[in-house]
């Protein structure tokens, strides 16, 4: 006759965890002694080794119960339901390191490959995050409104990317945005901006927007979308 504390030892579990299975159906609760004790058999001991086994091998308790006297096709069929199960559940987790990994990546679950490839050019060139951000969540609601379009557009923004007089003025109007709005450098970068697009032709021009609620939004819905020297480049662009 064995004690608790015996019979934990021996099976190599936790008191504990004998108490839950207890609590779970899965092992009978013995007589107590004289002194008000549970005494466990030998029986206990190999329905023990039994339930530790099959709970280490993965198979749920709620499964357990019915496993322990079952015969040898019975647990055979049970096993390979449980082994196809886990499978299951091994490809799901697959997934979400993969998804996890995609998250340490930076933008790439949430835009294109080309997008994120641009987002990364931006980083390198030294451009702000604030403006990464906004870059990246206008891509977010361009490319779900109008993939092809999308394309298009990532396409040629890798082209002007490229282009180092029109690199050169990115960075400068990303540096602005932080400016007063009557900063004197204003004008001037309006004036190389507003000379620079009038020799430069946009194929965008040629590309009728199919979603032009989708594409206001992407330029007007976020917070930090413009500043007050971003409002007075735009009239001084204008005008």
């Amino acid at each position: 006759m064995l004690t608790i504390g015996q019979l934990a030892d021996y099976a190599g579990v936790t008191t504990k965890a004998i108490r839950h299975y207890h609590e779970r159906g899965l092992l009978a609760e013995p007589g107590r002694d004289s002194s008000g004790y549970r005494r466990y058999t030998a029986q206990d001991a190999i329905d023990l080794v039994k339930i530790r086994t099959l709970a280490q091998a993965g198979v749920p308790l709620a499964r357990i119960k019915d496993l322990l006297d079952a015969d040898a096709d019975t647990l055979t069929a049970a096993i390979a339901e449980i082994d196809h199960d886990l499978d299951e559940r091994i490809t799901r987790l697959r997934r979400t390191r993969e998804q996890l990994a995609e998250l340490r990546g930076g933008d790439r679950l949430f835009v294109s490959p080309e997008v994120a490839d641009y987002l990364d050019e931006l980083r390198r060139l030294g451009v702000s995050e604030r403006q990464r951000n906004l870059e990246r969540d206008g891509w977010i609601l361009m490319q779900t409104a109008s993939p092809e379009d999308a394309a298009g557009w990532i396409a040629e923004k890798h082209e002007l990317i490229g282009d180092a007089e029109f690199r050169a003025l990115y960075l400068e109007h990303d540096t602005a945005y932080g400016w007063a709005p009557d900063d004197p450098r204003l004008p001037g970068l309006a004036d190389r901006t507003r000379s620079w697009f009038a020799r430069h032709h946009s194929r965008c021009e040629d590309r009728p927007v199919r979603n032009e609620p989708i594409a206001r939004l992407a330029q007007q819905s976020q917070p930090e979308a413009s500043s007050p020297a971003w409002d007075r480049l735009a009239r001084l662009m204008e005008s």
